[in-house]
């Protein structure tokens, strides 16, 4: 082991990045990303940092600041891989649990989180300058239909994210 012990370099590095960025800093500083939720069906992607004007459809990963931080400080500045579904302007409206952006359905707000915990869906109105509505394609992705994670401010926004696989 003394005599190769460069071979261990790489693991002590990842092990070192994964302790800043667990309990420092949890912005990515690399320019590649493991996706490991089912909110989209992507597990690596690239990023694009800093800012961009985002369109309908892009792919995004911003700092967590919504409400569920409140109950759920680890929450707090986590990335998020989500899809930009609504821009300022937009309207938002919720029909029962069902949410609409400028009227084209978006995706159902579930009653309960899988601890329990009722889930309330967004307020609906228009996205003010400045923010998006963000969607995962899972049906159990904490995103935008709900109070607790509502919009991304733009200041949120890491960068754009390009999906490889």
């Amino acid at each position: 082991m003394r005599r190769r012990w460069y071979l261990y370099l790489p693991v002590f590095a990842i092990w070192g990045l994964a302790y800043l960025r667990l309990f420092f800093d949890p912005t990515p500083r690399l320019p590649v990303l493991f996706n490991w939720t089912p909110s989209l069906p992507y597990k690596v992607a690239i990023l694009h940092s800093g800012q961009h004007t985002l369109r309908r459809g892009d792919f995004i990963v911003f700092s967590f600041a919504g409400d569920g931080a409140r109950d759920s400080p680890g929450l707090a500045g986590q990335p998020f891989f989500k899809i930009v579904r609504g821009l300022p302007g937009d309207m938002v409206t919720v029909v029962g649990r069902e949410v609409r952006v400028n009227g084209e359905p978006v995706g159902i707000a579930k009653p309960h989180a899988f601890d329990g915990r009722p889930l309330e869906p967004i307020a609906p109105g228009v996205i003010p300058p400045g923010c998006y509505y963000v969607l995962g394609l899972s049906p159990d992705s904490f995103d935008s239909r709900y109070r607790d994670s509502g919009l991304v401010r733009a200041e949120q926004v890491i960068g754009v994210v390009e999906p490889l696989f």
